[in-house]
């Protein structure tokens, strides 16, 4: 009896076990150690232990440093023109794909959801290629600038993509091809939640398909949007794998305007083995990620609870 009694209380406890010691080992533990590291001073080199405790001397040189600021800029930049397309994109795509397709929606939206779980870094590989100097998206480029009208609004040579001045362009390009599925799925998913009862109720009231959209959809969106931009805002904050192949490391300076907070960051452990930095630098990252959501919480977060 005592020991069905132990069974009985422990055994729970038992099961889930795995799931905490892992999430203490490799979650909790290098989360609280990274925020002990930012104050100090350790490079690999010295050894394991060797640290020197600075205070706050790692956050003043982040915060003061133009290449930190110049990364925060790329990044930012990077967040809004290759977050806000997806979801212009995605919220129509979603409403179209529900109305119109019916009972093909399954297979297209396997469709627009493949990039998604596809490798970060082999789409990466593949849009370098494209965006080479000789690549496809220069020749077709260059056959359009034969057409009359086109040739007036293309460049005569190639673009060369990876330069400072069009990098961003190319980045945010393939962040919105990777992505722009999986939040049409976030879409998809909250318009099949929406009464049919309130579609079929306007149409008899004589609205068309865009006055279903404007004043149906898009207001019950609201919840879905909140967490969509929400995880939009903290991916692309920490963009790597994309500007990180594409740019091939992003440590020349032909690059630089492509480099993230996540690659400088890198570079600043891995490359200058400025530890106690790099710590600091991610927490300072961690920071902005929720400031930003606050504010995302501010638009969306209060509508979508129904509050004024």
């Amino acid at each position: 009896m005592r020991w069905s009694n132990l069974q009985r209380r422990y055994a729970p406890y038992l099961f889930i076990s795995p799931f905490f010691v892992l999430f203490l080992i490799f979650g909790l533990y290098p989360t609280l150690f990274s925020l002990y590291m930012s104050f100090q001073s350790w490079t690999p080199s010295d050894g394991w232990g060797r640290w020197e405790y600075v205070g706050l001397e790692n956050y003043t040189f982040t915060l003061t440093d133009p290449m930190f600021w110049r990364a925060m800029w790329n990044t930012l930049w990077l967040g809004f023109f290759s977050g806000l397309p997806q979801h212009l994109i995605a919220i129509p795509l979603a409403f179209v794909i529900h109305m119109v397709l019916g009972r093909f929606k399954t297979l297209v939206m396997a469709v627009y959801f493949l990039p998604y779980i596809t490798s970060s870094v082999a789409i990466a590989l593949i849009f370098n290629t494209l965006f080479a100097n000789n690549g496809v998206i220069n020749l077709v480029i260059a056959q359009l600038n034969t057409w009359p009208l086109l040739g007036w609004f293309l460049p005569d040579q190639n673009i060369s993509w990876f330069l400072n001045s069009t990098i961003k362009y190319g980045i945010a390009l393939v962040v919105v091809w990777q992505f722009t599925g999986w939040n049409t799925l976030l879409y998809l998913s909250a318009i099949q939640a929406i009464p049919r009862e309130l579609y079929e109720a306007a149409a008899v009231d004589g609205a068309s398909r865009y006055q279903q959209f404007r004043y149906i959809t898009l207001p019950l969106l609201r919840p879905m949007m909140f967490f969509a931009v929400s995880l939009t805002i903290i991916g692309n904050m920490q963009l790597f794998e994309q500007p990180f192949v594409l740019l091939n490391g992003g440590a020349s300076s032909a690059t630089q305007g492509g480099q993230t907070v996540t690659m400088y960051m890198y570079r600043t452990a891995f490359e200058w083995l400025e530890m106690g930095t790099a710590a600091s630098i991610a927490w300072i990252l961690f920071i902005f990620i929720g400031i930003l959501t606050y504010l995302n919480n501010l638009i969306f977060g209060r509508t979508a609870r129904g509050e004024a």
